[in-house]
């Protein structure tokens, strides 16, 4: 067991959106990504720990803008869906992030939201395992949170790329677990 302070936790869920599900290749799908997350976050606001859900949307104007070798967005930004969290996840209280990068820290107040919430642990889970989450856990790492990923409410565009994250990636700035052995006590 993982247990955690509910008082200086929070959960982070990554892009469990309309326009990301899809990309969830493995090695769960993305129905079962947000079924784990869904539970996960039930159990942290019972507990009274925050829970922020981040989404991800681009305009013409949001778009980043350097050159890469494979371009993953649509220069024209993303359908008006694209961005809307999926039903039923959101909960009055939870904290919500628009994001325009893969992490969800670089040009957010993500990280003054959790500081004044006195949150020093974080949990990430969402999907891609190794886009979203990945940028998220490395920057929170960076800024002196405790990192925990919530291996089986991941998924990525394929079973490879998820266990290449949670098996050589993640072990260097974060402890990686299962949903269920996440504890918060009272």
């Amino acid at each position: 067991m993982t247990t955690l302070d509910p008082r200086t936790t929070a959960l982070i869920l990554i892009d469990l959106q309309r326009g990301i599900l899809p990309y969830a290749g493995g090695p769960r799908s993305g129905e079962e990504v947000v079924a784990t997350a869904k539970t996960l976050a039930d159990r942290f606001r019972a507990s009274g720990a925050p829970v922020v859900l981040v989404h991800v949307g681009f305009t013409p104007e949001t778009m980043p803008s350097q050159t890469v070798d494979r371009p993953s967005l649509p220069a024209e930004g993303t359908p008006p869906a694209f961005s809307e969290l999926v039903p039923d996840l959101r909960q009055p209280g939870d904290i919500v992030v628009l994001k325009h990068h893969w992490g969800a820290f670089t040009g957010t107040d993500m990280d003054l939201q959790l500081r004044r919430r006195g949150v020093r642990t974080v949990v990430i889970a969402g999907i891609s395992t190794n886009m979203g989450v990945e940028s998220t856990a490395r920057s929170a790492w960076e800024l002196s949170y405790d990192v925990v990923i919530a291996e089986d409410a991941c998924a990525s565009r394929s079973t490879e790329l998820h266990a290449f994250a949670i098996e050589h990636i993640f072990p260097l700035f974060s402890r990686v677990v299962a949903s269920g052995d996440i504890e918060l006590p009272a």
